[in-house]
């Protein structure tokens, strides 16, 4: 009983928008690893920083590890979407750190073991987002990989919530569907023509105790001052 208690009371990150929340359980559940998984320029960044704005909204406090943006890059890429979360930064609901990307085996795992032990130390967030891991993960083993995400599994434990991005190449298919096993939520994005437009998938393949249903197919643009906005495509499944 008292377990049932306490997974009732854990809080949901949501995106912010109630459509796009419906079509990934509801919203991924406090206290999950969730890895978001896709090819270049298939939206992973993009549904994160949905996310980290949909959060700050509810209150979460935010560590947003990037190595793909500076500080003040990334503040304006929300911006352009629609996603302005500057007050936030200003009072210390949301902390960034750029990462520089690895260039070598050492210089991965010496930054694998920074993050890790920075994210056990920093108290004050609720929300830890890795974006994006491939080009560290590329360099080590994979068995440091493995141990990476099963260490960051245990503080999800203590009822913190990482989001982690990857790029669909970064490993074979037998690799992956070791990640997938440790993580909580898996969600996949791919990008498809349909006639001449270009668009994004998301697949929601996984989200342990979601509120509803997953599985659902999401296919979505992004536009400027909007963010993700659900295009209404039918098309057969594959």
């Amino acid at each position: 009983m008292e377990l049932a208690h306490v997974e009732d009371s854990r809080r949901v990150v949501s995106t912010g928008y109630p459509e796009i929340d419906k079509k990934i359980g509801g919203g991924i559940p406090e206290g999950s690893l969730s890895l978001i998984e896709g090819q270049s320029d298939a939206g992973k960044s993009v549904l994160v920083q949905q996310l980290v704005w949909g959060a700050l909204q509810e209150g979460f406090r935010i560590i947003y590890y990037t190595t793909e943006n500076t500080t003040r890059s990334l503040l304006r890429q929300m911006e352009s979407l629609g996603m302005n979360v500057m007050d936030h930064f200003l009072l210390g609901k949301m902390d960034v750190y750029p990462v520089p990307s690895a260039l070598t085996a050492e210089q991965s795992l010496t930054v694998f073991s920074k993050l890790l032990t920075h994210i056990t130390r920093h108290q004050n967030y609720d929300i830890a987002v890795l974006d994006s891991l491939t080009s560290f993960v590329s360099h080590v083993p994979e068995t440091d990989t493995l141990s990476f995400f099963t260490n960051c599994k245990t503080v999800c434990d203590q009822n913190k919530t990482l989001l982690i991005t990857l790029h669909s190449s970064a490993f074979d298919e037998q690799m992956f569907i070791r990640i997938r096993s440790i993580c909580d939520a898996h969600l996949r994005l791919r990008t498809e023509e349909v006639g001449e437009q270009l668009i994004k998938v998301l697949h929601v393949a996984k989200v342990r105790v979601a509120e509803k249903t997953t599985g659902n197919i999401v296919s979505f643009e992004v536009e400027p001052g909007i963010g993700m906005r659900i295009v209404p495509i039918t098309k057969a499944k594959a």
